[in-house]
């Protein structure tokens, strides 16, 4: 039973990072037609982004504990219910009022699944179901645009498109139910090979070092440069370039897919070329689309340049990850990892809310400006970590 409890339930799995993945990219490509009838500024995008990130982290710091409770398939089950509820408001929202009280679940749910999932695959299944795990939340965050850009081309708008994605994780909520007992009965895999990947003598350096602290300050850089991309790209488009909301969309949403797309490629080759190597070259294609995206005279080179960005952020986030064993000593790398991920939170929800402010103090194009240094700091980070470790 255990064997095939584990088969069984890897697709909800996947299905539950999938439906993680939907809203990220929607409301960026939602904003524009919202914000006006909504009566807010076109900045509020990123306060809204920074209330429901902290909640996600908040969510995320205390769902351990929670887990621990009550188990990992209850409380997926809760949080996708919660986010499904949140969408729901949104689609229904006459006022800003109402996109506030969304940030609650819409926060509070997503941060339980992100953490509940991650937990659970890293503790039943192998890395290389990891991989794939994060590749999901790319399908997820490709489609959320895709599915809202539609939307917003037919009569329903951006209500039909909130409205469809939050049936979706209702949906989603009703399979989790239907497979709670399979949660308890896929084994616990067996961490035996440790480190045993790292080449050469074992890493003896300490979480409390230069190293320890700037490798989650690469994390919070790269997921607020990651995430203001996603976020601001198709607002930019609409408001400061004047290109039509359903191209914007189409471009933000190729933006995820070549994220999606550049995870899945870099799996075949990362064991041949190195993650460190796979890295570099990922933040150097990501800097030649971003000083692409900021120079973009119309829709066609921005499409190309956020699908360079997107592509070289690929192989970023989950290379890092997986060089900490390599990089710090065994004691170090649980400390690391956790300083990582919540500094991917705190980049997440401090930069792009930022950027909405530059956006209304200086300039939309201004954003972009600020994203292509982004990716400059982050480069020079990097090179820093791979020279300390």
């Amino acid at each position: 039973m255990s064997s095939r409890a584990s088969l069984l339930l890897l697709p909800v799995i996947y299905l539950g990072y999938i439906s993680l993945g939907l809203p990220d990219g929607t409301f960026g490509v939602a904003w524009p037609k919202m914000y006006g009838p909504l009566g807010v500024p076109v900045g509020m995008l990123g306060t809204l982004a920074l209330v429901g990130t902290l909640l996600s982290a908040a969510s995320s710091f205390s769902s351990g504990r929670i887990i621990a409770r009550f188990h990992t398939g209850p409380v997926v089950l809760v949080s996708c219910a919660l986010t499904g509820t949140g969408l729901m408001l949104i689609a229904h929202a006459q006022s800003i009022w109402w996109l506030w009280l969304a940030a609650v679940p819409l926060g509070f749910g997503a941060g339980a699944v992100d953490t509940g999932l991650n937990g659970y695959v890293a503790r039943h299944y192998s890395g290389r179901h990891m991989n794939w795990l994060h590749a999901c939340w790319g399908i997820g965050a490709t489609c959320g645009p895709a599915i809202m850009t539609r939307a917003i081309a037919g009569a329903g708008g951006w209500s039909s498109g909130f409205f469809f994605i939050a049936c979706v994780q209702l949906t989603l909520a009703g399979v989790f139910l239907l497979t709670l007992r399979l949660w308890d009965a896929v084994p616990t895999r067996t961490f035996a090979d440790g480190t045993a990947h790292a080449a050469g003598a074992a890493p003896t350096t300490p979480a409390n070092s230069e190293a320890g602290w700037l490798s989650a300050v690469i994390f919070a850089i790269y997921v607020a440069v990651e995430g203001t991309t996603g976020l601001w790209a198709g607002t930019i488009l609409v408001v400061a370039r004047d290109v039509a909301p359903d191209i914007a969309g189409l471009c933000t949403t190729a933006y995820y897919g070549s994220i999606t797309a550049g995870r899945i490629l870099t799996g075949f080759v990362v064991d041949r070329w190195g993650a460190r190597r796979m890295t570099s070259l990922g933040i150097l294609l990501a800097l030649v689309g971003a000083v692409g995206f900021a120079l973009a005279p119309n829709a066609g080179v921005a499409a190309v340049a956020l699908v360079l960005v997107g592509l070289g952020f690929a192989p970023v986030y989950p290379c890092l990850m997986h060089e900490v064993p390599t990089r710090f000593a065994a004691h170090a790398a649980m400390t690391v990892i956790a300083r990582q991920s919540g500094a991917s939170y705190i980049g997440g929800a401090l930069v792009p809310a930022a950027a909405g402010w530059l956006a209304q103090a200086v300039s939309l194009d201004g954003v972009a400006w600020a994203t292509m240094a982004g990716v400059v700091v982050l480069g020079a980070a990097v090179w820093r970590l791979n020279r300390l470790t």
